[in-house]
């Protein structure tokens, strides 16, 4: 058995010599193959996402192996999840569930049916209960921090399987994340004229959905417009990720058509920083509150707890934004969400 105070001083020691500098970050080293120690002074490589720190902090990630599961869709692994209750409720994020069946892969390895119970749109939560095959099973939830972890504090995210799914850092204290979707139209911009579309942005979800000039859209999710300004009211209300239903008049018929949102910043950048910025969530905006932090988690790795090297769980990590920016909604926001969507999943 481990002694957990030691191994918690040792990280605590190992992070703050690394981050302050003292230890080398480059690939200047050569790494030893039987592992490391602290006070050997043999050359080798130490780097934040070395193979060496990863297997340092493992036994975090173990730790709350008990408490995290993996999302899927259909048969895609979309997301993971954190579970609540040990009556079998688990928070995961909202936007990467499709109309797919759920299911979810237990720490045991069991694969569960589930279904979403309870949502909250605004900060992209979504609450799922799992149907277990096992007649008595057996879910320890995780205990959340609500102290919020400062500026400069190392984090953890930890995955399903017991290993360290990231390594970063906390960039910026809790803040509103302000939600941008758009659909990629132009309209006229007055009160009174019909919602006409004046030109579709290549690549944006209206063209993918088929959208042209001059489609003048009569209803968004089957509430008709009275003119423009109710078509700009609307999708301004709409997060990026979301599909909204559109009724459209072409040439005397009416087509019925299903668009995503995109996120304006996503849409508006250019094919390098694309292609700079890596895999992200498509709902990467549009949060009550996040802390900043980065990690470069893959975009099916949020859902899942956020640690710090002492092992408490101070979020829960919602949107890879950016190349080293990921988002997490801080335990103060996830446990105010988790009591209302517990009390409303149980009535």
């Amino acid at each position: 058995m481990i002694d957990l105070v030691k191994y918690k001083t040792r990280v605590a020691l190992v992070i703050a010599i690394l981050l302050s500098g003292l230890l080398p970050t480059s690939s200047t080293f050569a790494q030893r193959p039987d592992g490391w120690d602290l006070f050997d002074k043999t050359p080798r490589r130490v780097s934040r996402d070395s193979t060496a720190m990863r297997s340092l902090l493992r036994p975090l990630a173990e730790a709350m192996h008990p408490s995290v599961v993996q999302i899927f869709s259909g048969s895609r692994l979309v997301s993971l999840g954190t579970i609540v209750s040990e009556d079998g409720f688990v928070l995961t994020k909202r936007s990467e569930l499709s109309g797919d069946p759920v299911t979810v892969r237990l720490p045991n390895g069991e694969k569960a049916s589930a279904r979403v119970a309870v949502v909250r749109r605004e900060n992209d939560l979504a609450l799922l209960a799992i149907k277990s095959n096992d007649e008595d099973p057996t879910f320890k939830p995780a205990k959340f921090q609500v102290e919020e972890p400062r500026v400069g504090t190392f984090l953890v995210s930890p995955g399903r399987d017991g290993q360290v799914v990231g390594l970063g850092v906390l960039g910026v204290q809790a803040r509103p994340i302000a939600h941008k979707g758009r659909l990629g139209i132009e309209l006229p911009r007055t009160e009174d004229g019909p919602a006409l579309v004046r030109s579709v942005k290549p690549a944006s979800g209206a063209d993918a959905a088929g959208v042209k000039n001059g489609d003048t859209i009569m209803a968004i999710n089957g509430q008709a417009l009275a003119n423009a300004r109710a078509a700009f009211d609307t999708l301004g209300s709409m997060y990026p990720g979301e599909v909204v239903h559109l009724t459209i008049l072409r040439d005397g018929n009416t087509l019925e058509l299903d668009a995503q949102m995109t996120d304006q910043k996503v849409m508006m950048e250019s094919k390098n920083d694309t292609r700079v910025n890596g895999p992200r969530n498509v709902r990467l905006s549009g949060f009550e509150s996040v802390i900043q932090h980065d990690t470069v988690l893959p975009p099916n790795q949020c859902g899942g707890p956020l640690l710090d090297s002492k092992g408490n769980v101070v979020g829960i990590n919602i949107a890879r934004a950016g190349r080293v920016v990921s988002y997490a909604l801080p335990s103060a926001l996830v446990v105010g969400e988790m009591v209302g969507m517990l009390e409303e999943a149980r009535q």
